[in-house]
């Protein structure tokens, strides 16, 4: 149904695309916002068709879609109020001194936009990641462009949405090439977009591989740029033993819920849980088990999916030493995930690095180690992740700094007695994490902090007040935070 867009097409969606760039980012933080804002109101009154759209192409249920639209227009209403008030510019003033010797120049810096952002829609969130998702929106609010890239297992949600967009642009008289939407199953689409001169930034949310993949094509160009690929992760979960002598039944549940959580296709699903050899580690892998079989089986966005999972699943499977703690009991069918856990010892984990990859799907691996050491040799072994969480008593926390140092080394968000699914749209989210995490674990994708991915910092020097930006202008026009000379303020500067 849907033509992989030619790279003549491409090209000239670039053209114009970069031709809007350069009326778009004049505009004001309050036109941007009101331009994120229609967008927000359009997918809000869009009606059921769009839900029912993505339920046919992506096998998500009903409430799980409305709740997900729910957050894509929450982030497009926040981020567009973190882009009026202005924090993320990160202005500051160092005004000049001519006393000083040498004399010192007025200084004053703030972020910029990079130009057009190219976005690769997720399979997994149709709404949240894809077409007018959280990168798109960051996009705008720092005053960029975007290309989506519809993500083709929802090539026709997409482009639902992409209406939308389009039809707020409009309404907000914004340029020819503000925003654009291609389609492409082939990789020649998705190369001909990172490689494109006028790009100049990519946002990417699904595999290692195809997350990769983008990095070495931005990598290779004759002018390199950013790729702010999230790649997925395993997610270590650390069962310290005080805590699982009082509570390994109810760590239990709440592991299995979120293991079998939106049948585990999540790039925070908890894939792998380490605990040292005890009574009270063997009751957690019992009642983790039983309650695992309770679990139904549930449809997988497509089948290319539901096969990786069972390929991936069985591979690790195979693995001498591994042992299968628990399936569901309840019949699968064509096309859904089977809830699985897994069991091995830490040895086997140290000498088995196919045990150390993400298998995307309703699965888990309990590790067992000899002792805390070994538990650490484990936690030092694990590559970057999204997350990492401590099952732990206060005193757990206290007797093993080793652990607990090396475990925040390793990922952008360190959760205490809690479960990693579950994304809170905020400032103080980190949704980002060391490589293989992602390619930048300097930046979120999720939270308004986001939007810094699409900016760059430039400074002005020695330039008179009616020729600056309105961000760093004296009388300070937009009412922002700005730090004036070492000090946070929304106080005007005097001249003499």
């Amino acid at each position: 149904m849907f033509k992989d867009t030619t790279t003549a097409a491409i090209d000239s969606l670039m053209q114009d695309a970069w031709k809007a760039f350069y009326e778009y980012r004049k505009l004001s933080l309050k036109q941007r916002a009101m331009f994120m804002h229609n967008i927000a109101s359009g997918l809000e009154n869009c009606g059921d068709e769009l839900i029912q759209t993505a339920m046919q192409e992506t096998n998500l249920p009903e409430t799980r879609l409305r709740g997900e639209r729910a957050r894509t227009i929450f982030q497009l209403n926040s981020y567009a109020d973190a882009c009026e008030k202005g924090n993320w510019l990160e202005a500051s003033i160092d005004t000049a001194d001519p006393n000083k010797t040498p004399p010192k120049p007025d200084l004053r810096k703030m972020l910029i936009p990079l130009g057009p952002v190219v976005i690769f829609g997720a399979s997994n969130f149709p709404f949240a990641y894809s077409t007018a998702g959280g990168d798109t929106a960051c996009a705008f609010a720092a005053g960029c462009p975007v290309i989506v890239k519809a993500h083709p297992a929802h090539a026709k949600t997409s482009t639902m949405v992409a209406a939308i967009i389009t039809k707020a642009a409009e309404d907000c008289n914004l340029p020819k090439g503000i925003f654009a939407h291609v389609y492409g199953a082939a990789s020649e689409v998705g190369e001909a977009l990172v490689k494109h001169p006028f790009t100049k930034a990519v946002a990417f949310t699904g595999s290692f591989s195809g997350g990769k993949q983008l990095f070495d094509w931005g990598n290779q160009r004759k002018v390199p740029i950013p790729v702010f690929a999230e790649m997925g992760s395993i997610n270590p979960v650390f069962l310290l033993p005080g805590k699982l002598k009082t509570a390994a039944n109810e760590i239990a549940q709440q592991y299995a819920a979120s293991i079998t959580l939106g049948v585990g296709q999540f790039c925070t699903n908890p894939g792998l849980i380490i605990g040292i050899e005890s009574e009270a580690l063997q009751t957690f892998i019992h009642d983790l088990g039983k309650t695992i079989q309770k679990i139904s089986p549930a449809p997988m966005l497509h089948p290319g999916i539901v096969n990786a999972y069972k390929k991936n699943k069985g591979n690790a499977l195979l693995q001498e030493e591994v042992h299968l703690i628990a399936e569901s009991e309840i019949t699968v069918k064509e096309n859904e995930g089977l809830p699985t856990v897994a069991t091995a010892s830490g040895l086997t984990f140290l000498n088995n690095p196919v045990l150390h990859q993400e298998v995307f799907g309703p699965y888990s691996i309990v590790i067992r180690c000899k002792d805390i050491n070994e538990m650490i040799e484990v936690a030092k072994r694990l590559e970057g992740q999204l997350t990492a969480t401590l099952m732990a008593t206060e005193n757990d926390i206290l007797q093993n700094e080793s652990l607990v140092d090396t475990v925040k080394d390793i990922c952008g968000r360190f959760i205490l007695n809690n479960v990693p699914t579950g994304v809170e749209v905020c400032l103080s989210m980190q949704h980002g994490g060391p490589f293989p995490a992602t390619t930048d674990s300097r930046f979120t994708s999720v939270g308004a902090d986001g939007i810094k991915r699409f900016a760059r910092p430039i400074s002005y020097q020695n330039w008179p007040d009616h020729l600056l930006p309105e961000p760093l202008k004296n009388d300070n026009p937009l009412n922002i935070w700005r730090t004036q000379n070492n000090e946070l303020s929304k106080e005007t500067i005097e001249t003499t």
